[in-house]
């Protein structure tokens, strides 16, 4: 089978033919790779910053942004079924028997350090022909979602993070249990990891915002205010202006992966504010941060800052029942995140070429009728 493949030690990317998988398991699913999609780890590992070939392997598949149909089940499989359209789970549990995390199902916690991740860390990822999986790391997508399902993955980061607001705001003696308190929300960066996050905060009863480079009159405001959310250039206004022009901000979800964006939009976040990390930095130069500022401000203020990583089963089923909401009610707007499909003959544009568009998506196969 043809494969897109990350080779360390060469430090080469190349489209390769990888071995047909085995199913070697009763819970095993065999699965046709639909469509894979380009995020910024994909791009980091194409230029060697991380990315680990699984043991006896010169070579690592990458991909880990799937939609998938199922050819064929083990005879133990009660789960899903050959024609359904399916997203693959991404990080898969250590072997330790102490990890309380892993052995209870909660990976994405994983307290060893030592789990794999499909495409990234130790396991071959699913930008090839057919991958084989276990059914406990899938999960059945529509069929209205086809020609989005695959964006349910990066739609996970945001979903995690809600699921931990919900349990950080029971702290709050007003807000009822297991719910959210609907405030005011500010999405930095317009990636897909930020306008799928905004998504989720407008169906989620959220006065939401976006601040981003691109300027007022971009594509990607449009996009933001066509959803009902409010778009603010970094053009226009300057970081340390946004509390006075949206008022209290009771939540921060970064998307830009720059400490420099991220440290100082901490300054703005309001009374009983949370932050959200999710993205990851590279390496680059120190930046100066107002320590005292933001010390007094989150003890003063009662916030709260924290990161979110890769996800769980539970964010995986919430963020395909919430992208089918976002379907319903904003389709055009949904489908307009994917700009681009490409054949895996042209792995050296979208890996190794400058970054276009929102969501550049690798097309393996067409679904069976």
């Amino acid at each position: 089978m043809k494969a897109i493949a990350a080779f360390p030690k060469e430090r080469k990317i190349r489209l390769i033919d990888h071995p047909e998988p085995r199913m070697e398991s009763d819970t095993h699913v065999r699965l046709r790779m639909l469509e894979v999609g380009i995020c910024g780890t994909d791009r980091e590992i194409a230029r060697f910053d991380y990315g680990t070939p699984p043991a006896g392997s010169d070579y690592l598949v990458i991909g880990h942004e799937s939609l998938a149909q199922v050819l064929e089940v083990g005879r133990s499989v009660n789960r899903v079924k050959p024609g359904d359209l399916v997203v693959t789970m991404v990080r898969r549990p250590c072997s330790h028997p102490a990890c309380p995390a892993c052995r209870s199902g909660h990976q994405d916690f994983c307290v060893t350090g030592e789990f794999t991740e499909r495409g990234i860390n130790g396991r071959h990822g699913f930008m090839t022909e057919q991958v084989v999986d276990d059914q406990a790391y899938l999960h059945i997508v529509p069929p209205a979602l086809r020609w989005v399902g695959v964006l349910v993955e990066p739609l996970t980061i945001a979903e995690k993070a809600l699921i931990e607001v919900i349990d950080v705001q029971d702290r709050l003696p007003w807000v009822g249990r297991k719910s959210i308190h609907k405030g005011r929300a500010l999405v930095l960066g317009a990636g897909p990891v930020g306008l799928l996050g905004a998504l989720a905060l407008l169906v989620r009863g959220f006065e939401t915002g976006v601040y981003s480079l691109e300027p007022q009159d971009s594509e990607k405001a449009h996009w933001v205010e066509s959803v009902g959310g409010r778009y603010i250039s970094a053009e226009a206004v300057p970081m340390g202006d946004l509390g006075a022009r949206l008022g209290n901000i009771d939540l921060i979800y970064e998307a830009t992966g720059s400490s420099r964006v991220a440290f100082k939009a901490m300054e703005v976040l309001g009374v009983n504010g949370m932050f959200i990390f999710t993205g990851v930095p590279g390496h680059s130069a120190p930046i100066e941060v107002d320590a005292d500022l933001l010390m007094r401000h989150l003890v003063l203020k009662n916030q709260i800052f924290y990161g979110t990583v890769n996800a769980g089963s539970q964010a995986f089923a919430n963020a395909v029942r919430d992208l089918q909401r976002f379907h319903d009610r904003w389709p055009e707007a949904v489908a307009a995140l994917i700009t681009g499909r490409f054949s895996a003959e042209k792995f050296e544009t979208l890996l190794l070429g400058p970054p276009s568009g929102i969501k550049r998506v690798v097309t393996l196969a067409e679904s069976a009728s």
